[in-house]
C-alpha cells in the first residue's frame, strides 16, 4: 500500500494510521473564534479552538475530556454541524460539510449523525416509541437514502437490516436497552436512566454513521451512569456506529478506545 493511501489520525505528538477507506471523520486545522464587544478581547475576538486536527476511524470509540470552558462542546457542535468553524475543514465520510447548503446540512444531521445530550429532551406528551420515531419524520433530501437500508459499502453485516421498518427497529432497540415493556409509557413515568436510554435509541433510529454524546451521564446517579456507559460501548459494537463522547467523567472516558484532552484550544493525548 502506497503512502498516499493512508491517512493519519493526529492527536498530540502521536499518529494512528488509518486506511483512507476506514476514516469516517477528518478535521484539519479547525479554528473557532467568537466576536466580542470592542475592548473586550482584542482584535481577533475570543479564541476557543486553535487549530484542531483529528481523524476518527469507522466504528471507533473516542472520548474528549478537558476543563470546563475548554471548548469541548463547541468542538462537538462543529463535528455535528450544529455550528460552523471560523476556518479549517471538516470532512464526514469524505464530504466537506462547509460546502453544503443549509438544507443539505440538515439532511446530513438527520441521516448520518445521532446526538445524545446531558438532558434527554424527550417530548413529554409523546410515548417512548413515539419519541424514538420523531427523527424519522423528517423527509430525506434527494441523494440520501429514503429508507433505513445500508449505504453502499458501509452498513454491512452488523448494521445492515435492509427490510427493517423504522417502527420495528425502534421496538427492537428499546427492547435491547431494557425498555421493551415501556414502549407506551410517557417520559414522566420513567426514571432518569430510562429516559436517557430512550434518548440513545432515538439517536440511533436512523442508523447514523456517527453518534455524538455530550456529557451523556452528567445528570445521572453513579449506578445509572455506569450502566449507560456500558450500553454506549455495547451499541457501538452491535450497531457499527462511530462513537465520540465529551465528558468530565473519567470512568466513562476510560471505556472508550481512545482518550484525548482539549486544552488551550488543541487536542492532546492524555498524560
Amino acid at each position: 500500500m502506497t503512502e498516499r493511501n493512508w491517512a493519519f489520525a493526529i492527536s498530540g505528538k502521536s499518529r494512528t494510521h488509518w486506511p483512507m477507506s476506514a476514516c469516517l471523520l477528518r478535521l484539519t486545522n479547525v479554528i473557532k473564534r467568537y466576536a466580542v464587544p470592542r475592548g473586550g478581547g482584542g482584535d481577533d475576538g475570543l479564541s476557543v479552538l486553535a487549530g484542531v486536527t483529528l481523524e476518527v476511524g469507522r466504528r471507533e470509540t473516542l472520548a474528549i475530556v478537558g476543563p470546563s470552558g475548554s471548548g469541548k462542546s463547541t468542538l462537538l457542535q462543529i463535528i455535528g454541524t450544529l455550528d460552523r468553524p471560523t476556518s479549517g475543514e471538516v470532512l464526514l465520510d469524505g464530504r466537506n460539510l462547509a460546502a453544503l447548503d443549509d438544507v443539505e446540512v440538515a439532511a446530513v444531521r438527520n441521516r448520518q449523525i445521532g446526538f445524545v445530550f446531558q438532558s434527554h429532551f424527550l417530548l413529554p406528551q409523546c410515548t417512548v416509541i413515539e419519541n424514538v420515531l420523531v427523527p424519522t419524520l423528517a423527509s430525506p433530501s434527494p441523494g440520501l437514502p429514503a429508507t433505513l437500508s445500508p449505504s453502499d459499502g458501509e452498513r454491512d453485516g452488523v448494521r445492515g437490516r435492509p427490510t427493517e421498518s423504522a417502527a420495528a427497529r425502534a421496538a427492537r432497540l428499546l427492547k435491547r436497552v431494557g425498555l421493551g415493556e415501556r414502549l407506551h409509557h410517557r417520559p414522566g413515568q420513567l426514571s432518569g436512566g430510562e429516559r436517557q436510554r430512550v434518548a440513545v435509541v432515538r439517536a440511533l433510529i436512523n442508523q447514523p454513521q456517527l453518534l455524538l454524546a455530550d456529557e451523556p451521564t452528567g445528570a445521572l446517579d453513579h449506578a445509572s451512569a455506569n450502566s449507560l456507559g456500558r450500553l454506549l460501548v455495547e451499541l457501538n459494537r452491535e450497531e457499527g456506529v462511530t462513537l465520540i463522547v465529551v465528558t468530565h467523567a473519567m470512568e466513562l472516558a476510560k471505556r472508550m478506545g481512545r482518550v484525548l484532552e482539549l486544552r488551550d484550544g488543541k487536542l492532546e493525548n492524555m498524560a
